[in-house]
């Protein structure tokens, strides 16, 4: 079987596999396996073995579970919603304000747990009520929140981030550094949006009549502080060189369990809960992880990356076209599949080309990853979409949701483009700390 036939046949019953509900990783799996059987005979399995040992055994993705077990307990702790409630004290009285402080609040959210669900979830729960209440656009509030709660897959500390550097072998501590100013670049752009459309329609973004106390202020204070000394314990020992990605997070999960003893809410309930949530989400990623590696593998074992070359260099097409056609196809795939199963399948493809192409790979690396937040709010898959209904008023429809991501999709594609067409944006900061 010629290996253009072959990758029709894969893709295709893959997305057999997912609209029949087959579980993700399974279905990458067998569909990989039944394949390479009909092609190698039974000798291919000898392939889950070794691809099993090394997908799922780095040191880099120990940092995953530490990552998560951090993000659940901040979310039992309730320094989220005592950050929502600072960004209402702080930002109410301004015009679009409360929108503002969600943007901001689940950018510190992202900082400090590296998911999506954790700040959708909150946000969504703790923010969005009162923004609809208080006469908030419904798109505008619906859409804020989405966009600002994905922010956690672009701001370090990002499981797929981590994914793409253990599949690529690439610094994760650059991958950090190189992330930074585009998210605050994407942040910038939310605000814009956010002070535009309430300049130009009072409506949309009504402000709030509410003084705040000094009490209030002392408590939004103190909620800040204890956002910022988390952020800086995660991320500041790794672009300081202090410690690695797995140190920091365990570092961070020390951190999470005394805020939430600061809060009071630790006890052995919290912790046990905590535990088991981030161990189950740890096992998911786990199994996705080796479902999409034998599945990656085996397509580069029958030639993948070499068609894959073998096209760059005959297309005739510029180097940033070729870019750019990885783009598409990712923000493609990204309406149907995961997308830790995109980093998982495409980095290993598309990152040795884009080395070859004479591109650095934390710039691709980047890219990728800008690409998977749009893959997360892009109907009809991205989940980040069904985390926001889950929370929602129950007379919040799913139509209501699907119209209100366009502006912010279009804000990411357009962050997507400057960094493509910019690289120092996402390489400067890494070769400042680094280099």
């Amino acid at each position: 079987m010629s290996v253009e036939l072959l990758t029709l046949v894969l893709f295709g019953a893959v997305l057999l596999v997912f609209a029949l509900g087959i579980p993700v990783s399974f279905g990458l799996g067998a569909v990989s396996m039944a394949i390479a059987t009909f092609s190698w005979g039974p000798q291919a399995y000898k392939v889950i073995p070794t691809t099993a040992l090394n997908s799922v055994t780095s040191f880099i993705l120990l940092a995953i579970p530490l990552f998560l077990f951090m993000g659940q307990m901040l979310v039992r702790s309730g320094l989220g919603e005592a950050m929502f409630q600072a960004a209402y004290v702080l930002a109410g009285r301004l015009r679009g304000g409360l929108a503002l402080g969600v943007i901001g609040v689940c950018s510190l959210i992202g900082a400090m747990v590296g998911i999506i669900g954790a700040g959708i979830m909150t946000a969504g729960s703790v923010a969005l009520p009162p923004m609809l209440a208080r006469g908030y656009d419904r798109r505008l509030a619906l859409g804020v929140v989405m966009a600002a709660g994905s922010l956690g897959i672009l701001i370090p500390p990002s499981v797929p981030m981590i994914i793409f550097g253990a599949a690529t072998s690439t610094s994760i501590g650059k991958l950090f550094a190189a992330a930074l100013l585009p998210a605050l670049l994407l942040v910038l752009f939310f605000a814009i949006y956010v002070v535009t459309l309430c300049w130009l329609k009072p409506g949309a973004g009504p402000a709030i009549e509410f003084r705040p106390t000094r009490r209030d202020k002392a408590l939004a204070a103190r909620d800040g502080g204890v956002a910022f000394l988390l952020i800086l314990a995660v991320l500041g020992t790794i672009l300081g060189g202090l410690a690695t990605p797995t140190e920091a997070g365990a570092l961070g999960a020390v951190g999470a369990t005394l805020v939430a003893v600061l809060y009071g809410r630790f006890n052995l309930g919290v912790l046990r809960s905590a535990s088991i949530e981030a161990g189950q989400l740890a096992s998911v990623v786990a199994w996705i992880v080796l479902g999409a590696a034998v599945f990656s593998n085996f397509h580069l074992l029958m030639g993948a990356g070499r068609l894959l070359n073998r096209f760059s260099a005959d297309s005739g097409l510029p180097p940033i076209a070729i870019i750019l056609m990885m783009q598409l196809s990712m923000i493609l795939l990204g309406m149907i599949i995961d997308e830790m199963i995109i980093v998982i399948v495409c980095a290993p493809l598309y990152t040795p080309i884009a080395v070859a192409l004479g591109y650095d790979p934390i710039w691709f690396g980047i890219l990728m990853i800008i690409n998977m937040s749009i893959a997360v709010q892009t109907p009809p898959y991205g989940f980040a979409l069904f985390y926001l209904k889950a929370v929602a008023p129950p007379d919040v429809s799913m139509a209501d949701i699907y119209r209100s991501v366009a502006p912010f999709v279009a804000l990411k594609v357009l962050l997507l483009l400057i960094v493509m067409l910019f690289p120092p944006i996402a390489t400067w900061l890494p070769s400042m700390l680094f280099d």
